[in-house]
């Protein structure tokens, strides 16, 4: 394993910066890489210095650390910036996953970047796969909405928004307002939800159901209602199958198209659907001129 880490720190390049990933709540999910940058680094910048230092200490690392926070991620990027020209190995870690994503970093990279100096990306734990790998969807895409937003009309008009999507959205939300969200899920159109919380820790729970049944749970159960949160709206199959429904007519409405007169065409799609003849017309018409 030794052996590993130091190639690992061997293939490091000097006056770069690291993005690396760390664990989300078990130590032991680090990658090697991820130590031997933390190792080698000469400055480590951290969204909580002391919540850094938890995990280097773990690992028996003792590199410099900096604050580097949503206010004050543009003056430190010129600081982290002198640094790397300097020829220094600068990492930046988040409190927990993958940083620049919901969490500080992103102005960083983009400045780093801007000043024509190297960027490379150690990758890891992420509450975003970790929770949607577990939760038995099955997809091909989905759509990650972040946080959502901690004011209540914001919330219910995110939520509304969200709540139209076909596939499988996912969002973060925090303890204290869990319950709030749920709550006003439950006015929505019914849509299965999986809630996971407290991911790869001791008491990593994950609760599939309808808002109510999710509703019910916590409220009956108070321990559920603490740690990180990850809620995934499933898919709405309905809205999945209209929209397939859709892209075949569209289609159909081209084959048409280029094989047949206008009207002729249009009393056919007349046929398979109850649309309207005049829109029917004019959308076949659109689809000739375009050809």
């Amino acid at each position: 394993m030794q052996q590993h880490r130091q190639k690992a720190k061997d293939t490091l390049i000097s006056g770069a910066l690291y993005v690396v990933a760390t664990p989300i709540g078990n130590l032991a999910d680090i990658s090697l890489r991820a130590l031997a940058a933390l190792e080698a680094a000469d400055v480590i910048c951290a969204e909580d210095t002391r919540v850094t230092a938890k995990l280097l200490r773990a690992y028996g690392l003792h590199v410099p650390l900096i604050s580097l926070r949503e206010h004050n991620e543009q003056a430190m990027a010129e600081k982290v910036i002198e640094r790397l020209k300097a020829g220094e190995i600068v990492v930046q870690v988040s409190d927990a996953g993958t940083p620049a994503v919901c969490d500080p970093g992103a102005r960083l990279v983009a400045a780093v970047r801007e000043a024509d100096l190297p960027v490379f990306s150690i990758p890891g734990a992420s509450a975003v796969l970790c929770a949607l790998s577990a939760s038995g969807i099955v997809s091909d895409d989905f759509y990650f909405g972040g946080f959502l937003p901690a004011k209540k009309n914001e919330r219910e008009k995110r939520l509304q928004e969200l709540w139209r999507m076909s596939c499988p959205v996912i969002v973060y939300e925090t303890p204290h307002r869990i319950l709030d969200t749920i709550d006003e899920l439950c006015l929505l159109p019914e849509r299965t939800i999986t809630l996971a919380r407290e991911l790869t820790k001791t008491f990593e729970t994950f609760i599939t159901g309808s808002a109510t049944m999710l509703s019910g749970c916590l409220k009956n159960n108070p321990e559920q209602v603490r740690g990180e949160m990850v809620l995934i709206f499933h898919a709405d199959e309905k809205a999945h199958h209209q929209e397939n429904e859709a892209a075949d007519f569209e289609r159909l409405l081209h084959a048409l198209a280029e094989h047949l007169p206008t009207k002729q065409a249009t009393q056919i799609a007349m046929q398979v659907c109850d649309g309207n003849k005049k829109d029917l017309y004019n959308r076949i018409l659109e689809i000739k001129n375009s050809n």
